[in-house]
C-alpha cells in the first residue's frame, strides 16, 4: 500500500493571503484530483467530510498537531510555545481525560441554559450602544458578545475585556501559522495569564461574594490535588479566549450570509427557533476552524499508510460543502433535513467543550440582533482571516436601520 508521501497529490497555497478570500475552487479542484486528499506548505489537507469523520476517531494514531505548530513558529522555549504545549487539547489518554473533567460540568446544557438571561442582557445592552449609530464593522460589533458572557461563566467582571481584547484576538490568530506574529503572540499570552493569575489570586485572597462559577470549581479540583496550579491557570486562559473567538467568527459568517438573504434576517427577528436552524446551517456552510493533527502511530486508511510525524489539516471549514456529503452542498437552506450532521465541534475525545454555549449564544444573539438591526447591507470591503487555524471573516462593515427598543 502506498505511503501518503508517494500519492501525486494538487498542492494547494492555504497560506497566502488570497486563498483565504475564496477557498473554495481550491477545493474543488483538488477534488477532481484526489477525492479526499490535498498537500499543502503545512501539511497534507483532509478534504472529504467522511474521511474527516472517520480520522477524528482514531485518537489512538492521531494526536494535536503541537511540536509541528511550535516548530513552524519558531517557538519553542517562547511563552506562546510553552502555553500552547501545555493546552488541555494537547493532552492524551487519562490525562485529558482528567482535566477535562474538571471543567466540562460547566459547559453542559443545563448549565449553559442559566446563562441565556446573561446573554440576552448583554447583546441587549450592545446593541442600546451600537445599534443608533446606523453602521458599523458587524465583526467588531460582535466581538464584545461572547467574551462578555464568557467573564459571567468564569466570574469575571467585564471590565476586564477592553484591556484584554487586542491579547484575546492575537491569540485567536496565533494558530495561523505565521511565525511573523510569533512576537505579539508571546507579548498576547503573557497578558493573558498575568490577567488569570492576578484573577485567581484575587479570588483565593477575598473569596465569591457572588454565586458559584468556573473560577471556583477550578480552585476546589486545584485544592483537592486534581489540577495543578499550571492546569488550573491554562485552563482559564484557554476557555476564556476561545470563548472570545471562535463565536464571534460564527456569527460574522451568519450576517454574513443574511445579508444576501433578508427575508431569512427578517423571519430570525420573529422566530427564535429558525435562529437555530439559521445557525445549523451556517455551522455547515461555514465552519470556522481547521483542525492540525499530527500521526503518532502509523496506520493504514483507505489503502493509504500514514507514518508517524505526517502532520494532517482537517478541513472542517468546508468540510460540510462537500457534495458526496450533502445533496445541493452549496444551497444554503436552513430548512435542510441532511443525514450528516456537520462536524463543525469535531468529533471524538476533543470534541467542542464549549459547542453548546456557542450555540445558545450565537441563538440569542441573532434573534435580538435581527429585532434591532432591520434592513442590513454590505459598506465596505469584506477583509479575511488567514485560512489556517481560525478561518473568518476580519471586517464586515454594514448599514442599516436602527429599530425602536421595545
Amino acid at each position: 500500500m502506498p505511503s501518503i508521501e508517494e500519492l501525486d497529490l494538487l498542492e494547494l497555497p492555504v497560506l497566502e493571503p488570497s486563498f483565504a478570500t475564496d477557498p473554495l475552487p481550491g477545493f474543488a479542484a483538488a477534488r477532481e484530483w484526489h477525492p479526499w486528499l490535498a498537500k499543502s506548505a503545512v501539511g497534507y489537507l483532509v478534504h472529504e467530510y467522511e474521511a474527516i469523520k472517520d480520522l477524528y476517531f482514531m485518537d489512538d494514531h492521531l494526536e494535536f498537531a503541537t511540536a509541528n505548530i511550535v516548530e513552524h513558529m519558531g517557538a519553542r522555549g517562547t511563552p506562546w510555545g510553552d502555553f500552547t504545549e501545555g493546552l488541555m487539547i494537547v493532552k492524551q489518554g487519562e490525562e485529558h481525560d482528567r482535566v477535562r473533567s474538571n471543567v466540562a460540568p460547566a459547559f453542559t446544557p443545563r448549565n449553559v441554559n442559566k446563562y441565556r438571561g446573561l446573554m440576552r442582557e448583554t447583546v441587549s445592552k450592545l446593541l442600546d450602544e451600537w445599534a443608533p449609530r446606523g453602521a458599523f464593522d458587524f465583526a467588531e460589533f460582535a466581538a464584545n458578545f461572547p467574551v462578555r458572557v464568557m467573564c459571567g461563566v468564569i466570574g469575571a467582571s467585564p471590565d476586564v475585556v477592553p484591556p484584554l481584547r487586542h491579547a484575546l484576538e492575537t491569540q485567536g490568530m496565533s494558530f495561523s501559522m505565521d511565525p511573523s506574529i510569533l512576537p505579539t503572540a508571546n507579548a498576547a499570552i503573557t497578558q493573558l495569564l498575568d490577567f488569570a493569575d492576578t484573577f485567581i489570586s484575587e479570588r483565593q485572597r477575598d473569596g465569591n461574594p457572588g454565586a458559584p462559577d468556573l473560577l471556583d470549581e477550578l480552585l476546589a479540583a486545584n485544592s483537592d490535588g486534581k489540577l495543578s496550579d499550571a492546569e488550573m491557570r491554562n485552563l482559564l486562559v484557554f476557555v476564556f479566549a476561545a470563548g472570545y473567538d471562535t463565536s464571534k467568527n460564527m456569527l460574522t459568517f451568519t450576517l454574513y450570509e443574511m445579508l444576501q438573504r433578508p427575508q431569512m434576517w427578517e423571519r430570525c427577528a420573529e422566530d427564535l427557533g429558525y435562529c437555530t436552524q439559521v445557525m445549523e446551517e451556517t455551522l455547515r456552510y461555514h465552519s470556522v476552524s481547521n483542525v492540525p493533527r499530527t500521526v503518532s502511530r502509523e496506520f493504514t486508511y483507505r489503502d493509504v499508510t500514514f507514518p508517524v510525524g505526517t502532520n494532517l489539516q482537517f478541513i472542517l471549514t468546508l468540510s460540510g460543502r462537500d457534495p458526496r456529503a450533502y445533496e445541493d452542498a452549496e444551497r444554503f437552506d436552513p430548512g435542510r433535513k441532511a443525514a450528516n450532521r456537520h462536524l463543525a465541534f469535531g468529533r471524538g475525545m476533543h470534541i467542542c467543550l464549549g459547542q453548546f454555549l456557542a450555540r445558545a449564544q450565537i441563538e440569542e444573539g441573532l434573534h435580538l440582533m435581527a429585532q434591532r438591526l432591520r434592513k442590513p447591507k454590505l459598506a465596505g470591503e469584506v477583509t479575511w482571516r488567514p485560512f489556517v487555524g481560525v478561518w473568518g471573516i476580519r471586517s464586515l462593515p454594514i448599514e442599516f436601520e436602527p429599530a425602536a427598543v421595545h
